[in-house]
């Protein structure tokens, strides 16, 4: 009796266990990631433990991110980012899985071709900042590494009272600025605001200063 036909498939794969896959644990106790972005798509660990498959070279459409306006009804669509750019990039790697003051390795197991010379370590720090402006100035938020602007915490033009990281209202408030602010920053590396009477007028006191407290 003849053996049934069968159709072999043949599939590219790359193995990276290069000498300058060899890292150091970065320092303090911050939490690790590993920028894959140069890399196609696979599966990689660190010293020997798997932190999961990555696709950076699968993107997001680029259509759909034009402007932003939170008034209306909600749809899925709706104040979109990140259009045009890749689905995954960053991947936790535990603390628990690297080996401080010695070499840690990195295996990359990649199956549609990549640059593993473009992957480094970084730390990520979650933090809140805080920003002032005048009337007549410029607010600029930026943040480093690719990340961006996670949310605004309080947009004040009323004088806050406290510090950095615990303000509390003013007396003199506008909602709308929260809100303005919001719109024009959150989910972006960066923005800028020019502080005039776009925002200032819409304070029912006197106002000169835009207080911020960001992560």
């Amino acid at each position: 009796m003849a053996e049934p036909e069968t159709d072999e498939v043949y599939a590219q794969i790359t193995l990276h266990p290069e000498p300058d896959t060899t890292f150091e644990a970065p320092l303090g106790l911050d939490p690790v990631v590993v920028d894959l972005l140069g890399m196609g798509k696979g599966a990689a660990w660190v010293n020997g433990n798997s932190i999961g498959r990555f696709w950076p070279n699968y993107t997001a459409s680029a259509d759909g991110c034009n402007g932003c306006d939170y008034r209306g009804s909600y749809k899925a669509e709706k104040c979109q980012t990140g259009c045009g750019e890749p689905s995954q990039r960053w991947y936790h790697v535990p603390r628990t899985f690297l080996k401080p003051g010695e070499p840690n390795t990195l295996v990359l197991f990649e199956e549609a071709g990549g640059d593993p010379a473009q992957v480094n370590f970084q730390t990520v720090t979650v933090g809140t900042a805080c920003s002032t402006a005048e009337q007549g100035k410029t607010l600029n938020l930026s943040c480093q590494g690719g990340r961006t602007i996670s949310n605004i915490d309080l947009a004040s033009i009323g004088g806050p009272k406290g510090t950095c990281g615990s303000y509390q209202k003013g007396g003199c408030e506008s909602d709308e600025v929260y809100s303005l602010i919001s719109e024009e920053c959150v989910g972006k590396e960066s923005c800028s605001i020019q502080i005039g009477d776009n925002l200032l007028g819409k304070c029912n006191c006197v106002c000169n200063l835009v207080k911020l407290s960001w992560s």
